[in-house]
């Protein structure tokens, strides 16, 4: 009652009347004085706080100052006045999303009048540490707001602080979760894009303190507290390598791994166990959980130097958990696209994956456990037919799944870096002598006929065949010869078929022994893998010319020519050999019709042809049937302009424009709407996939690269007249010719400098010969000065002993003369005294 006495008593004027709001603000102001009662002060404050959210900028206006003096000299004395302050502080400098522009300026405007002395961001470190909950929160829900709207003057102000880290990281071992919570919540906000404070927070113990918090809330299959540490454990490491460094020198790594349910020690020719591969997945929260938590171990994967244990351990779990188990379609793509691009820690050939296959019709209850093979088969297993051998989707493309095969496909790309990794995996599909070639999965796909109607499923594996034999030829010259020897098997890859074949384009039946007669034909001259892919090309372009079949299965056509002549574009390029036999195979004319195609609406093909001719003219230096003398009146009955513009047209296809190093996957058209099979249940979850976005795959981003490298190149060849040395052979001799000329260049100017130095030493040598002789001469009189000093010498000794045998014999003869009596001068007693007196001495 004496509150709302005291309220009552503010809104009212002094006759009584009711006052306008700005009066009844600066009346309450005025009550914030330092010389008025604490309980009039609380009052104020509360009554500050009902006005703030209707009339914030007469209370920021009047009321900020005396708020922030309550703050300062109050809070910590009454816990009451202290929430009500903080509380009225977060309405006034609160900033929302979807408010006017108006009402956002007015709050970051506050916040600077906070901010503009470190005696506010000072207090609030210290509230952190009051006993209070309710302070202690109010605390922390200001400081987050203050971050919020100016995070680096907060986080400058936090460095100063002499209490601030420790109160914070205390904070983390509160046992009221709704000040634990937002504590981690607003560490994730002082440590964004703040490498000082990530550190000092490290060495206090945040990431102990966070792990203990995970482990608490029941792992991974937590709630939101775990996803916010998680995140707040990625925020310290994600960019910060002194961070990683120390997490990698601690105790928490394997605890990590064995969050995800990986075993950290586990042996490298040990399996997994069957915890890891098969999860529950059916909890969203877990997903994110999970995601992040993947995200943590491809960041201690990737680790500079030479691979250890933890960061093979880590490589291995990521490969398994795309590999080889059940997770969620984004979390194996998520995890594949992470694995270090430097596999010589982790050999996918010799690494033992056990796969798992959900039994149709179980709704991801009940799965079948596949034999042991490789991690490298079960890569390329897993590009060519998908996720599951693509029992859950079918013929659909999911978005998903084509960027889980487009991960898998990263992976292979830079597992064949190594040419002897790729030669390698050519010469395994060579047969040896006296036996028929091996028929590898790749080589089956590659080789596949195509007939019509289409099998989309086909179509795709067929088409991401030539994406992975792509890598294997690229960059390798030893390669690219193997793979001219590769025979594949005979009716092989038409197996699948049933004895179908191609259906001629007028739709017509085949002639009558035609069907004997071809495979009597292939028994007498089997078909090089290369004459193959030129027979597949014609009849794939054979078949999109055909009136009769729908707009999609036209697309699925021209998907599959753009696959074989993407492959045969990055074979031929710098390979005669090959180019020889690709043009003796008569794919000269298979190429022409194409790039002359009327229609606008689909430059790829004609593009990619005029693309594969230019590299045919460009790279024919071998003597063969079809030379460049033969190619080139076709080029100028086409035009070179008009193959210039289709080349350069390809690069605005949007299809091709999509394409970025980490995103190969583009939409797929939405005029044909996914089929959906009822009967096949997703792996893990009930969730009804009828409405999943589906996606498609054209080009991937290393052909990308190699075209916008050298399409160039091929407009200038098209030009270079047949006889004179190609554009290619024209660029490597004048590079050759600068490089020799900067050798030649280099020489000259080193001659220079030693012909200038010996011309310097030529002009010297004569003062040389003038000091040698004066060193000569001097050198003689200094023996010579020597030699009469020692003369000298000894004649002085000499001098010595004689006047020493005198003074002896003197002494003698006085003594004699005393003992005879006869007298003796007094100055030769003296000087007798004198010489014994020297002679003592």
């Amino acid at each position: 009652m004496e509150f709302l006495s005291q309220i009552n008593i503010a809104l009212r004027g002094p006759t009584g009347q009711p006052q306008s709001a700005a009066d009844t603000i600066s009346r309450l102001a005025d009550r914030l004085s330092p010389s008025t009662l604490l309980a009039d002060r609380r009052a104020a404050v509360l009554a500050l706080k009902g006005l703030a959210r209707d009339c914030k900028a007469d209370v920021a206006e009047l009321a900020l100052p005396g708020l922030i003096d309550v703050l300062q000299n109050d809070a910590e004395v009454d816990a009451d006045i202290g929430k009500a302050v903080l509380e009225t502080l977060i309405t006034l400098c609160e900033v929302e999303e979807n408010a006017p522009a108006a009402s956002r300026e007015l709050g970051y405007k506050n916040t600077d009048t906070v901010l503009a002395e470190e005696k506010v961001p000072q207090k609030l470190f210290t509230l952190l540490a009051d006993h209070s909950f309710y302070l202690r929160y109010s605390a922390l829900q200001f400081l987050s707001t203050l971050l919020q709207n100016r995070r680096q003057v907060v986080q400058a102000y936090f460095l100063k602080a002499p209490v601030g880290v420790t109160s914070l990281i205390a904070l983390l071992e509160d046992k009221r979760e709704i000040i634990r919570n937002e504590a981690i919540f607003t560490i994730q906000s002082l440590i964004t894009q703040s490498p000082e404070i990530q550190k000092i927070m490290a060495f206090e113990g945040a990431f102990e303190k966070l792990f203990n918090i995970i482990v608490n809330e029941q792992g991974l299959e937590g709630g939101v507290v775990v996803q916010d540490a998680l995140t707040c454990i990625d925020g310290l490491l994600r960019f910060n390598q002194s961070n990683q460094s120390y997490f990698r020198g601690s105790a928490l790594p394997p605890v990590l791994l064995s969050l995800v349910g990986f075993p950290p020690s586990l042996p490298f020719n040990t399996p997994t166990p069957q915890q890891f591969a098969l999860q529950l997945w059916d909890v969203p929260q877990k997903r994110a959980n999970v995601s992040l938590a993947v995200g943590i171990i491809g960041l201690l994967a990737r680790h500079a130097g030479p691979p250890d244990g933890l960061s093979i351990a880590c490589t291995r779990c990521l490969t398994e958990l795309g590999l080889s188990s059940n997770a969620p379609t984004h979390i194996k793509t998520q995890a594949l696209r992470l694995v270090p691009s430097n596999l010589s820690a982790l050999p996918l050939a010799e690494m033992i994956v056990t796969p798992y296959m959900p039994v149709p019709d179980s709704n991801g209850e009940e799965w079948d456990r596949l034999e042991p093979s490789s991690a490298l088969d079960a890569l390329v297993e897993l590009i060519l037919h998908g996720e599951y051998n693509a029992i859950i989707d079918g013929e659909r493309r999911t978005k998903d799944g084509m960027e889980l095969r487009g991960a898998a496909l990263g992976i292979f790309q830079n597992f064949v870096q190594k040419e002897e990794i790729s030669e390698a995996i050519v010469q395994a599909m060579i047969s040896q002598p006296g036996s028929q070639a091996p028929v590898t999965p790749l080589l089956y796909a590659l080789t596949t006929v195509p007939v019509s109607p289409l099998n989309f499923s086909s179509v795709t594996s067929t088409h991401f065949a030539t994406l992975l034999f792509a890598h294997l030829l690229r960059y390798s010259p030893r390669a690219k010869a193997l793979a001219r020897s590769i025979v594949p098997q005979a009716g092989a890859a038409s197996s699948q078929n049933s004895g179908a074949f191609f259906v001629p384009a007028d739709g017509g039946p085949l002639p009558a022994g035609g069907a004997a007669d071809a495979a009597e034909a292939d028994e007498d001259e089997p078909q090089t893998l290369l004459q193959i892919l030129s027979e597949h090309l014609s009849l794939a372009f054979l078949a999109r010319a055909r009136e009769d079949i729908s707009a999609r299965e036209a697309r699925e056509w021209d998907r599959l020519c753009v696959g074989y002549l993407c492959l045969l574009i990055q074979w031929l390029w710098e390979d005669p050999a090959a180019v020889r036999e690709f043009l003796e195979a008569g794919a000269l004319g298979v190429l022409v019709e194409p790039i002359n195609q009327t229609a606008e609406e689909d430059a790829m093909i004609p593009g990619l042809c005029a693309f594969l001719l230019g590299v045919c003219y460009e790279f024919n230096r071998e003597p063969g049937e079809v030379t460049r003398a033969i190619i080139y009146p076709i080029l100028t009955r086409l035009g070179i302009d008009m193959l210039s513009g289709r080349i350069i047209h390809l690069r605005d296809d949007d299809r091709f424009k999509a394409v970025g190093p980490d995103t190969i996957v583009v939409p797929a058209p939405s005029s044909h709407p996914p089929t959906h099979h009822p009967h096949q249940g997703p792996p893990s979850a009930g969730v009804p996939q009828q409405d999943v976005e589906e996606g498609e795959i054209w080009f991937d981003w290393a052909f990308v690269d190699f075209w916008k490298s050298n399409y160039y190149t091929i407009q200038k060849a098209i030009v270079v007249d047949p006889n004179s040395v190609s554009s290619a052979a024209g660029q490597e001799n004048a590079m050759l010719v600068a490089s020799l000329r900067d050798v030649i260049r280099n020489q000259a100017a080193e001659i220079e400098r030693l012909q200038s130095q010996l011309k310097t030493l030529s002009t010297t040598s004569s003062e040389q010969e003038a000091l040698r002789a004066q060193v000569a001469s001097l050198t003689e009189q200094l023996q010579s000065s020597d030699e009469r000093k020692r003369d000298v010498e000894k004649e002085q000794e000499d001098l010595l002993v004689l006047l020493d045998e005198l003074n002896s014999k003197r002494r003698r003869d006085k003594e004699r003369m005393r003992q005879a009596g006869l007298e003796v001068s007094e100055d030769e007693a003296e000087d007798d005294g004198d010489e014994d007196e020297e002679e003592e001495e």
